[in-house]
């Protein structure tokens, strides 16, 4: 069995980051999703998660498997939701954004061992709220969403980079603990 566990980013991580997200991103692409297409994200957005000590690896051997981002914070993104409502408005959240797994894992089941990962990290810190988006094109994640316990609440929108405004709109899940 191999060993997988999460820790947090360092910024010579970057470069293997950036090519885990330049493939993320051209599997998006062939899917024919708008999400993040359009230079989203870039090198800046990632960095900035690293100093902010945001930006999560998943290791397996000692390799990194996967990266996401992990905030806990009010996300001005989710305001707005359309078509539903949040279950819970009042205590705070941690919401996982930026996740993608390297393909060399793909069919290994890390990114619910991710997800798994980061809530019990934000559950030991007292966070027990969780959410996260995805485009309605975005298969995979929304079935890792709700195999990992996040239920569908309604849509948002978010501030990307896109051709046109209901590109950025997403599927918003939330897990209440």
């Amino acid at each position: 069995m191999s060993s997988v566990y999460i820790k947090h980013v360092q910024i010579p991580d970057l470069t293997e980051i950036m090519k885990i997200i330049s493939q993320a991103q051209a599997m998006l692409k062939a899917d024919g999703s708008p999400q993040w297409q359009n230079g989203y994200p870039d090198t800046d957005t990632i960095k900035n998660d690293i100093l902010a000590q945001q930006c999560w690896l998943l290791m397996v051997d000692k390799k990194i498997a996967g990266t996401a981002t992990l905030i806990v914070a009010d996300d001005p993104n989710y305001h707005d939701i359309t078509n539903g409502q949040w279950q819970n408005n009042t205590d705070p959240y941690a919401t996982i954004h930026r996740i993608a797994i390297n393909p060399d894992y793909a069919g290994q089941h890390l990114g619910k061992i991710f997800i798994s990962n980061l809530i019990s990290y934000s559950y030991q810190n007292g966070i027990r709220n969780f959410r996260i988006d995805t485009h309605q094109l975005n298969k995979r994640m929304q079935a890792l969403a709700k195999s990992s316990g996040y239920v569908h609440r309604g849509k948002i929108y978010v501030s990307e980079p896109a051709v046109n405004h209901e590109d950025n709109a997403r599927l918003a899940f939330e897990l209440n603990l």
